[in-house]
């Protein structure tokens, strides 16, 4: 039902009537964030909306379904960043309709989208489209979202990092999937069945380790997954997240 694209920061998720392309975390003009810290880094705005304009194609999707944090600032889009989000959303819908849910930087989103045909946006408790709830993850979903066969959800930015036998180390992003436990959702009359926390589009985004730290952002993670496993964005699995 949530298939990731192999060797990608997205997935396809079979809705019934239309194939979605599911892309969380984008953060858009995370360059301009990232220079008021000190980090100097030419925009990648191009790059990313070229990477994403060819998984359009690739897959075929019917639709663009933003995962939440589309947008980097947590207040209103100007300048550099405003510039990539309206690029990207008038390049996307004049081939598929977009749906955002809303995630934790996208308060003031509407400033943008408001301006553009085919772009829905839904507030934090996400959307279902048919057997597939999306939600970004900050925050409680919608009744019906959880219910759904199948809930989709990021912004945790899923890495881990793997150490070799002489003390070296990498970073990767992950997917997480397995099951929903229903204790993690107590106060829900029914939840679904499954469940994929989606990494980051951004490959600057950073993210919350895994296998080394309990810290989840969401409020219903960890306890609402229950056997979670982690596979790299090549399709290689990793096995339960808490054992890497």
């Amino acid at each position: 039902m949530i298939e990731p694209v192999p060797g990608q920061p997205a997935a396809i998720a079979d809705c019934g009537s239309e194939r979605a392309l599911v892309v969380a975390d984008y953060h858009a003009g995370i360059e301009v964030g990232l220079r008021r810290d000190g980090v100097e880094l030419r925009s990648n705005a191009e790059t990313r909306r070229e990477r994403l304009l060819r998984l359009l194609v690739e897959t075929d999707a019917d639709r663009v379904v933003f995962l939440g944090d589309l947008a980097d600032a947590i207040g209103e889009p100007t300048g550099a960043e405003r510039i990539e989000l309206e690029t990207l959303l008038k390049t996307v819908t004049e081939r598929v309709p977009v749906t955002i849910t809303k995630g934790n930087h996208d308060g003031s989103i509407e400033a943008v989208t408001d301006g553009i045909s085919d772009v829905t946006v839904v507030d934090g408790p996400g959307t279902r489209i048919g057997d597939v709830g999306f939600c970004h993850g900050h925050t409680w979903p919608a009744e019906e979202v959880a219910a759904a066969p199948a809930l989709c959800t990021a912004h945790e930015h899923p890495q881990v990092r793997l150490e070799d036998e002489v003390g070296g180390s990498r970073t990767e992003r992950v997917w997480l999937r397995g099951g929903i436990d229903p204790a993690g959702f107590p106060d829900y009359d029914a939840v679904g069945d499954r469940m994929v926390v989606c990494p980051a589009f951004n490959d600057r985004s950073g993210g919350t380790f895994v296998n080394e730290a309990d810290g989840f952002l969401s409020p219903f993670l960890p306890d609402g997954l229950a056997d979670g496993e982690a596979y790299l964005l090549d399709g290689t699995r990793l096995g339960y997240y808490k054992s890497i």
